[in-house]
C-alpha cells in the first residue's frame, strides 16, 4: 500500500509524535503493521462516522489515533495523527 501524507498529517506528527521517542517507535511499529494487514484486530482500524463517513482510523496507542482516506485502490492519504480529542 502507498501512503500519501497530508500537510497536516506531517505537521502534527512533527509537533505530537515526533518528540516523544516511545511514540515514534510506536508509531513505525503499528504503521509496519497497517502496511502488512490493514485487518488486524491490534490496530482496531474502522469506518468514522457522523461528518467524516469517507474517513477510517486506526490506533497507534490507547489514545493516538490516525486518521486516513482510500484514495485509489492501493493508496492511502494520511490526514491526521494524534489523540481522539485532537483528531476528531
Amino acid at each position: 500500500m502507498n501512503i500519501v501524507f497530508h500537510r497536516q498529517f506531517l505537521k502534527h506528527y512533527k509537533k505530537r509524535i515526533k518528540p516523544n521517542l516511545k511514540l515514534t517507535s510506536k508509531y513505525s511499529e503499528r504503521l509496519h503493521l497497517w502496511e502488512k494487514d490493514r485487518t488486524n484486530l491490534t490496530l482496531k482500524d474502522h469506518q468514522l462516522t457522523g461528518d467524516k463517513p469517507e474517513f477510517r482510523s486506526f490506533w497507534i496507542t490507547g489514545d493516538i489515533r490516525v486518521v486516513y482516506k482510500i484514495i485509489e485502490s492501493d493508496t492511502a492519504k494520511f490526514y491526521d495523527i494524534g489523540t481522539h480529542n485532537q483528531v476528531y
